[in-house]
C-alpha cells in the first residue's frame, strides 16, 4: 500500500526467528506462528463461579469447533476421493425435514384462515390474527432487487452480459437476466422472484482487486452454481431453512424478558420464557439437523463450483481467486483508509496531494501490495481456524488443496485486453455511484 516505510528486520519474542516488522500488516513468525492470530484475549474472569462458567462455555465452543471439523474434513475427504454423490441419503431426509416444514407452515395458515372466518368468538378471531400474522413471517422468501445496488440490463451493459452468455454457455447453464453491481466484497448467483430470474450480484470492490483470469474464474464459480447441484440454493430447502431460522428467533426466551415492570407482568413474562424455551430448543435442534444434512451436499457443491471455475478459466487464476478472496479485511481497512485521505483532503485546494489514478485503481494496487507473508498469514490463519469466505463454503485453505490436487488446466476462454476495456467502460458509472457512497472521491 502506498506511502508505507520499508519492513524492519525483527526477531521473534518467542522463538528468536527473524520477522518481518511490516506496519501496514501483522507481525508474526513463520517459524513457529507467533502472533498468527493478533485478535487479544478476552480478559479473565473474575469470580470462581465466573471462571467456571467460562472454562465450561470454552470446552463447549472447542467440542463444537472439533465436531464442525471433522464433518468438514470427512466432506472433503470424500469429495476428493470422487464418493460425495450428488444425491445421498442425507439429501433426501432434507428434503422430507424440509417437507415437514412446510406443512407445518401450511397448517397454521388453514388454522389462521378458519379461525379469521369461522371462529365464533373474538379471542379465537385474535388468535386467528396471531397465527395469520406468524404465518406471514414463515412465509417463503422470494427475493426482490435491492434498491442501494446499481441494476444492469442487457442493453445497459452488452459486452459484460455477452461475455457471461459465453461462461454459462460453456459450463452448461442458462443465460443471466440481470446484474447487480453492488458496494460489497463478494459476488454470488441466486433466482429471484415468481418468474425466479437469473441475477448475478457483481461487488465492485472485489471486481477491482481482481486480475481478468481471476474475474473470469469468478464469473464461472458463481454462473456454475446452476449446474453444480447445490440443493441448499434451491427454493424448496433454503426456504425451510429461513423458517426454522424464524421460528429460532421469534420463540427465543430473550424476547421475553422486559427490564421493568409489576410484579404480575414479571411473573408472567417469566412464564411466557418458560414455555417458549422448549419450542426454541426444538427449533435449534431443527435447524441444526437440517444443516447437518445439507452440509456434505452443500459443500461439495462449492468444490464441483471451484472445479467449473478451474476448468473455465484455468487453475491458476481459480487459486488466485481464492487467495484474494481471503483479503476481505486488508481491502476493507484499505477502504477506511481511502475514505479518511479522501476526507482530510481539502476541497477546492490544488495544493493538497491527490491520488494518480480513480479510487477503484488505487484499491487494485493497494491490495496488489499485500506481500506474501501477509498472505501466508491469513491461510494459515484459515487452516487453524477453518476460516471460510462464509458460512455456507468450505474452508478456504481446503479449496486451495483440492485445486492444488488437480492437474494444471489452461483457461477455455480468453478474454481479449479490449473485451475487459469494454466491460469496465460499462461498470464505470456504477463505479463512480458506489465510490460516491464509499467517500472515497475521485
Amino acid at each position: 500500500m502506498t506511502g508505507a516505510r520499508a519492513a524492519d528486520p525483527a526477531l521473534c519474542p518467542k522463538c528468536s526467528s527473524p520477522v518481518a516488522d511490516d506496519p501496514r500488516f501483522t507481525s508474526w513468525c513463520p517459524a513457529c506462528e507467533w502472533n498468527l492470530d493478533p485478535t487479544p484475549a478476552p480478559a479473565p474472569a473474575g469470580s470462581a463461579r465466573e471462571r467456571r462458567r467460562a472454562e465450561h462455555r470454552d470446552r463447549k465452543e472447542a467440542a463444537a469447533r472439533r465436531t464442525v471439523r471433522a464433518r468438514v474434513e470427512r466432506v472433503y475427504t470424500a469429495t476428493a476421493a470422487g464418493r460425495s454423490a450428488v444425491r445421498d441419503p442425507a439429501w433426501l431426509g432434507a428434503a422430507v425435514l424440509a417437507g415437514a416444514v412446510h406443512l407445518t407452515t401450511l397448517a397454521l395458515a388453514a388454522g389462521a384462515l378458519v379461525l379469521l372466518i369461522a371462529a365464533p368468538t373474538w379471542p379465537l378471531r385474535v388468535l386467528g390474527l396471531f397465527a395469520a400474522l406468524l404465518v406471514c413471517a414463515l412465509r417463503p422468501r422470494l427475493g426482490r432487487l435491492p434498491r442501494d445496488s446499481a441494476l444492469l440490463r442487457r442493453g445497459d451493459a452488452p459486452a459484460l452480459f455477452a461475455l457471461t452468455d459465453r461462461v454459462v454457455q460453456a459450463l452448461g447453464g442458462r443465460p443471466v437476466d440481470t446484474v447487480l453491481v453492488t458496494r460489497e466484497f463478494n459476488a454470488r448467483f441466486g433466482r429471484i422472484g415468481l418468474r425466479r430470474r437469473r441475477v448475478l450480484w457483481l461487488g465492485l470492490p472485489l471486481w477491482a482487486v481482481l486480475t481478468p483470469g481471476e474475474r473470469l474464474a469468478m464469473l464461472g464459480h458463481e454462473t456454475g452454481h446452476q449446474v453444480n447441484a447445490d440443493s441448499r440454493r434451491g427454493l424448496w430447502l433454503r426456504s425451510a431453512l429461513a423458517a426454522l431460522d424464524e421460528w429460532e428467533e421469534l420463540t427465543r426466551p430473550a424476547l421475553y424478558r422486559p427490564s421493568f415492570g409489576t410484579f404480575v407482568e414479571l411473573a408472567a413474562a417469566a412464564l411466557l420464557q418458560l414455555l417458549m424455551r422448549p419450542f426454541n430448543l426444538a427449533a435449534r435442534a431443527l435447524l441444526d439437523l437440517l444443516d447437518r444434512l445439507t452440509l456434505r451436499s452443500g459443500q461439495a457443491a462449492e468444490y464441483r463450483a471451484d472445479r467449473l471455475a478451474a476448468d473455465l478459466a484455468g487453475r491458476e487464476a481459480a487459486i488466485g481467486l481464492l487467495h484474494t478472496l481471503m483479503l476481505r479485511q486488508t481491502v476493507t481497512t484499505s477502504l477506511q483508509r481511502m475514505r479518511a485521505d479522501h476526507a482530510r483532503r481539502p476541497a477546492g485546494r490544488t495544493g493538497a496531494p491527490a491520488p494518480t489514478a480513480g479510487p477503484w485503481q488505487e484499491l487494485a494496487a493497494r491490495t496488489a501490495a499485500v506481500p506474501p507473508l501477509e498472505r501466508e498469514r491469513l491461510l494459515r490463519l484459515s487452516a487453524r481456524e477453518f476460516g471460510t469466505v462464509d458460512s455456507s463454503h468450505p474452508p478456504t485453505h481446503l479449496r486451495l488443496a483440492m485445486l492444488g490436487s488437480r492437474p494444471p488446466t489452461p483457461a477455455r476462454l480468453r478474454p481479449a485486453a479490449a473485451e475487459w476495456a469494454a466491460i469496465d467502460a460499462e461498470l464505470a458509472p456504477a463505479a463512480r455511484r458506489i465510490a460516491a457512497d464509499l467517500e472515497l472521491g475521485g
